[in-house]
């Protein structure tokens, strides 16, 4: 795609695909070709695409008030502020809007060092976001290590290991952040009870608990937060992809005293929370609710669990609701990647041996047998 290389810098390669349209799970290429979208954005496009319900809301609020500063309020983003801190379920929360998850972690970690703390602690093969201070966070050294120097005084325990809480969370910790489950790295899932072990250690010494739900939340796992799947209450959730409705929208959200150290002056974000970008969300969230596709979510992906693990070449299927994890046993996921395109499916390759899936909300079951009958297909023909 000559015009991409005489235009873009080179950070995301060269797609090989142009999209130009889209209706609900479906995408249109240049050449007229369509596509069932099981990325959806990754994990973005929560309703699909061109969704009346967004395209309503966003026409209107666009026509009446496309944005305006956050030195003034707008009815949708105090609608959206509320509905989030209904969804916590905890009267103190409160809301930072900015427009990714990047944004949302970056913000988080300013506010552990109003804490007076300055160490964090992450996970190994975490991702928390490319700008400095969320890739500072980042325990994959491929993306860390050719911007080095980061910030110090961050330190990095295995992903799902209890025995290593202790000896590495301490009373000098200001923060622990850590994602439900690890998308970028494969769709990573800890051990049960993981997440609890997490909380208690930070309850003990004192750190805020930050839990990256960009790419988790708003319903992606079957619960609005995959946290509530532990029954645990968090200090900070970081929030992105999803809650936008497929536009720029990121929130962090602080609970109990994480949601008073911020300060007028003290952070900002010129497009964070615009009354477009809310109105979309609303409309999302409405939807989502209303045609109650939590549960939906929930069964479709332990459908895919159970049919995908019986498929040849298969090692494992993680994940829960629709962000799954598909392990293969040979490390050919990039080319069924691309085998999967033709058939007319989009997908992702996070590593070698893993095919990630994170359809639209509104997938149904015919677009999930669709994805499992051309993957069958395709991995019998590589056995």
């Amino acid at each position: 795609m000559k015009r991409w290389q005489r235009a873009i810098q080179d950070n995301y390669g060269t797609p090989t695909i142009e999209l130009v349209a889209g209706k609900g799970s479906v995408v249109k290429d240049s050449n007229g070709n369509t596509y069932l979208d099981f990325l959806a954005g990754i994990a973005t496009n929560v309703l699909g695409h061109a969704h009346p319900a967004i395209v309503k809301a966003v026409t209107k609020q666009i026509a009446t008030l496309g944005h305006v500063s956050n030195f003034y309020a707008h009815p949708n983003v105090l609608e959206l502020a509320e509905t989030l801190q209904k969804m916590t379920g905890d009267k103190s929360a409160r809301v930072f809007f900015c427009n990714s998850g990047a944004e949302a972690n970056e913000a988080a970690l300013k506010i552990s060092r109003l804490t007076g703390r300055k160490k964090i602690v992450a996970f190994v093969n975490s991702f928390h976001g490319r700008t400095m201070g969320a890739l500072s966070m980042t325990g994959q050294s491929s993306k860390r290590d050719p911007f080095k120097p980061l910030i110090p005084r961050i330190s990095f325990l295995p992903y799902g290991d209890e025995r290593a809480l202790k000896r590495g969370i301490s009373k000098r910790t200001a923060m622990v952040i850590i994602e439900p489950i690890q998308g970028e790295a494969g769709v990573i899932t800890p051990p049960n009870g993981f997440l609890k072990k997490v909380r208690e250690r930070t309850s003990e010494v004192g750190a805020l608990l930050a839990v990256d739900e960009v790419q988790t939340g708003m319903g992606r796992t079957g619960t609005w937060f995959a946290y509530q799947r532990e029954e645990i209450t968090p200090d900070i959730i970081t929030l992105a992809k999803g809650l936008g409705g497929g536009l720029p929208l990121g929130a962090t959200i602080g609970l109990g005293k994480a949601a008073e150290l911020l300060q007028a002056g003290s952070h900002g974000s010129t497009f964070g929370g615009s009354p477009t970008s809310t109105a979309a969300a609303l409309a999302a969230i409405e939807v989502i609710e209303g045609e109650g596709l939590l549960a939906k979510v929930a069964a479709l992906g332990d459908h895919l669990k159970s049919e995908g693990a019986a498929l040849p070449g298969v090692k494992e299927v993680r994940g829960a609701g629709l962000l799954i994890g598909i392990e293969l046993f040979k490390a050919d996921a990039k080319e069924i990647q691309q085998e999967l395109e033709k058939e007319r499916i989009l997908v992702n390759a996070p590593n070698p041996t893993t095919i990630r899936i994170a359809p639209a909300l509104i997938t149904n079951h015919s677009d999930v047998e669709r994805f499992l009958q051309s993957l069958g297909k395709i991995l019998r023909i590589r056995a």
